[in-house]
Order: structure tokens, then C-alpha cells, then sequence
């Protein structure tokens, strides 16, 4: 299902608030005064358009409650390690990172009769907090005041898996650690690739 922005906004804020986490409400706030409602999700790949990381977000925790529905109907002991409100918190939130990013810049290219032309497109600018990709969303999720459980953190901090691994021994100890202990990570890995690679796919 291909949600519009608006009704991909309404969900989210939905869903967030279903979790009665304390604190929410000041992060959705805080995620409107910094543009995560209208940036997009990549600068030239998926859905790279105003309101793209917003409906990315939203499709991350749709494949999430599926592969999370699935898992149960495997091994039920996955509906009390992973309940409902880490699933919702995790994929809705694991890209806030990505918000101030993305920068509406005009560029030229050559059309089908080999003529240039201008078009609007994004270029990335990290400078304003160069602090990385999932560890940039927990610490700005943190200083919302959003307190969260040590899954969550892990989800959200590790959810690019092999994408953005540094190269170091003790970041790879890490992040098998994290796979190991935390179900959560597997499930918001595998949504964000689904929600990527099939659900976004024009």
C-alpha cells in the first residue's frame, strides 16, 4: 500500500502515540522543527522527494509488524521479546538522523536530444552534526527526551548492519553482539531492506 504523505503523517503520529511512551509528544514536536516531515528519504535513490523520509518511516514499520507477526507464528516467545511499542518506536524513528541532511539544490543534465537542462535534485550536507547515521539518530532521539529501552537503542543505533560499518575490529565485536541479544535489530534490518529495495521501488 503506497500511502500519501498525509496519510503516511497521520500514522506515524498514530502509532508513535499508541506506545504511551513518555515523551512522545515533544518528539514528534521537536521532529516538525526540523523538517523530518517534509525531507526526503535518499538524495537521488528511494524516494528522494519532499516527504519521502517520512513515508519511508512508515514503510519500515509496516514490514516491520509483518516480519514481527511472522516470527510469532514461528517462535511465539518473539511477541514478549519484541513487543509491539519497540517495533513502532524503532523503524518509525531510526532514520531521524537523516532530517537537516538533504539539501534542495538546482543542477544541469542533458535531455533526450542531448540538450541541457536544469532540474531540481538533493545534494547531502552533514556538517551541522557530523556525528554518523544510526548513533546520530539515538543521541538526537536522547536530547528530545525520549527515554529509551537498551533494544531500541541497539535497533535503532545498528540498524544499517554492513552499509555503515566501520572498519574496525571492536565496531564489528559490536555489532554481532547486538544480533545476538536483540531480536529487534534483525527484524528493523530486515524491514528497512524491504521497504527499500521492494516497497519503494517505482
Amino acid at each position: 500500500m503506497r500511502l500519501t504523505t498525509e496519510a503516511a503523517k497521520d500514522v506515524f503520529v498514530e502509532e508513535l502515540t499508541k506506545t504511551n511512551r513518555p515523551g512522545m509528544d515533544k518528539v514528534i514536536a521537536g521532529l516538525e522543527e526540523i523538517g523530518f516531515f517534509t525531507a526526503p528519504a535518499s538524495s537521488k535513490h528511494h524516494l528522494a522527494e519532499p516527504g519521502g523520509l517520512l513515508r519511508h518511516s512508515v514503510n519500515v514499520y509496516m514490514q516491520a509488524c509483518a516480519i514481527r507477526l511472522a516470527e510469532i507464528k514461528i517462535s511465539p516467545e518473539i511477541e514478549e521479546k519484541v513487543p509491539f511499542e519497540s517495533i513502532a518506536i524503532a523503524a518509525l524513528l531510526h532514520d531521524v538522523c537523516k532530517a537537516e541532511v538533504y539539501k534542495e539544490v538546482e543542477k544541469f543534465r542533458k535531455d533526450k536530444d542531448g540538450k541541457w537542462e536544469k532540474y531540481n535534485t538533493y545534494d547531502q550536507d552533514y556538517s551541522a552534526m557530523p556525528l554518523g547515521h544510526g548513533e546520530k539518530s539515538v543521541i538526537r532521539l536522547l536530547r528530545m527526551g525520549l527515554k529509551l529501552t537498551n533494544d531500541e537503542l541497539l535497533a535503532i543505533r545498528w540498524h544499517m548492519a554492513n552499509w555503515d560499518m566501520p572498519e574496525s575490529f571492536e565496531a564489528r565485536g559490536n555489532f554481532n553482539a547486538a544480533v545476538e541479544k536483540c531480536p529487534l535489530l534483525s527484524i528493523i534490518i530486515a524491514a528497512d531492506e524491504l521497504a527499500t529495495r521492494i516497497t519503494e521501488v517505482k
